[in-house]
């Protein structure tokens, strides 16, 4: 990923100096292993911690080998003199790449939780603030009924806890390491040291692989960052049409000194979710990739290798961007409250038509008869340019069932919210 996109923090869990650090410690560990079943002499894996790292000279390496763990090797080796005749003996490359990449995953998912964890807390925050502010629903565009703004920072909690308890349980299937040589089969190597290698970088291993684990794994979990990355795309895209010039409820902070257009200056646009959303988009493109990776030859051949290098590191880097620039878009978020109320009225009250058509039922009319009333007194408000409610008042047909007082009161945008307490209830709110 470009560095324009990439926090700190979970990039460097995907540098070249941090994959290499990993493949040492893998081989240190595996050697210790063998030490203590008395395979190779004490003080071997002692030699091959003791080595440094240096990018330039395994790259240097790899410019004739054209592999990059037999570089690795070839460098490591020369570093510890007889006692490289120990190193990797029995593993398969994969058993290093793989291993090292699924305790990536687990440390970069660890950080988008921890992430996830202050946006969840965040959007909880704001869902019990603005749970009495009044906004109106759209469906298909449309104004529909009248709305809590914090409902939309609830049903947008609800689907984050959902998704951190899927990316946190994947966690188990998807950190899954590999020490069982060329083929799977611990030819020759014993189960037992690739128990141990996993239990000291706290991953799991997988119960039985080929050549490598399973690309299953990968797919599955990056179903579920691009599942994320969906919801993110989803409440930036709700801010996107909430910060519209002929809506504006909402929109996403704008700081002193920032520019919105090289071309004119009243512009204020909303970048940062617009980022998210074609964020999102790279997500889902690197799942499809993921599950393409699944079909490979026999017991592995290296067609998935070039893809992984970009798609699990991106991925990952990806999502923690965007929950990082969620968290900023909520915490700045400004809300004009009077315009929502004003844009309520623009519909002239025909968000009250179901309320009326359920008060014409329950005096007795049938369903069909009392919708084709209401609909008729709509377009007419519609086409007229009229107000709803006075077009209620002056219909004969309405006078027969609804009393003025009693379509005054249907006119209480409050008792839309009534049942509003029993859904935050169901989250412990």
């Amino acid at each position: 990923m470009i560095e324009r996109y990439t926090p700190k923090e979970i990039g460097k869990i995907w540098q070249e100096q941090e994959k290499f650090e990993r493949f040492l410690k893998i081989e240190t560990l595996f050697c210790q292993a063998l030490e203590k079943l008395k395979k190779i002499p004490k003080g071997v894996s002692s030699k091959i911690q003791k080595v440094k790292i240096s990018i330039p000279q395994i790259k240097k390496i790899e410019e004739k080998t054209h592999h990059d763990i037999v570089a690795f090797i070839s460098y490591v080796s020369s570093k510890i003199g007889k006692a490289s005749r120990y190193l990797h003996f029995g593993l398969t490359s994969s058993d290093i790449l793989d291993t090292a990449l699924a305790w990536q995953i687990k440390d970069a998912s660890l950080i988008i939780l921890k992430d996830l964890d202050k946006l969840i807390n965040l959007v909880k925050k704001k869902a019990l603030y603005y749970k009495d502010t009044l906004c109106v629903a759209r469906t298909h565009g449309v104004h529909a009924e009248i709305y809590s703004f914090g409902l939309k920072f609830l049903y947008f909690y609800s689907d984050l806890i959902e998704e951190k308890r899927l990316l946190k349980e994947s966690l188990n299937y998807v950190a899954s390491g590999k020490i069982s040589g060329a083929v799977g089969t611990f030819a020759h190597i014993q189960p037992k040291v690739e128990e141990y290698i996993c239990k000291k970088i706290g991953i799991n291993y997988a119960p039985i692989s080929t050549q490598i684990v399973s690309r299953e794994r990968f797919a599955y979990y990056l179903s579920i960052l691009a599942l994320i990355g969906c919801s993110l795309e989803r409440f930036a895209t709700e801010i996107r049409h909430l910060h519209r010039t002929e809506i504006k409820e909402a929109s996403e902070p704008f700081y002193k000194g920032q520019k919105g257009s090289s071309a004119m200056p009243h512009k204020q646009n909303p970048v940062v979710c617009e980022r998210i959303c074609g964020l999102a988009r790279l997500l889902r493109a690197n799942m499809l990739a993921a599950f393409e990776n699944i079909n490979l030859w026999h017991e592995r051949d290296i067609s998935h290798s070039s893809v992984e290098r970009i798609i699990l590191p991106d991925s990952t880097i990806i999502l923690d961007y965007m929950v990082k620039k969620t968290i900023d878009v909520i915490s700045g978020l400004v809300v004009d409250k009077d315009n929502m109320l004003k844009n309520i009225e623009l519909n002239r009250g025909l968000i009250y038509s179901q309320k009326i058509l359920l008060n014409l039922m329950g005096k007795g009319l049938n369903r069909l008869d009392a919708y084709n009333i209401v609909q008729d007194i709509s377009l007419r408000v519609i086409n007229n340019n009229s107000s709803f409610k006075d077009e209620l008042i002056n219909d004969e047909r309405i006078k027969k069932y609804l009393t003025k007082t009693e379509i005054e009161n249907i006119f209480n945008p409050y008792i839309y919210l009534n049942n509003i307490d029993k859904i935050y209830k169901r989250f412990g709110m």
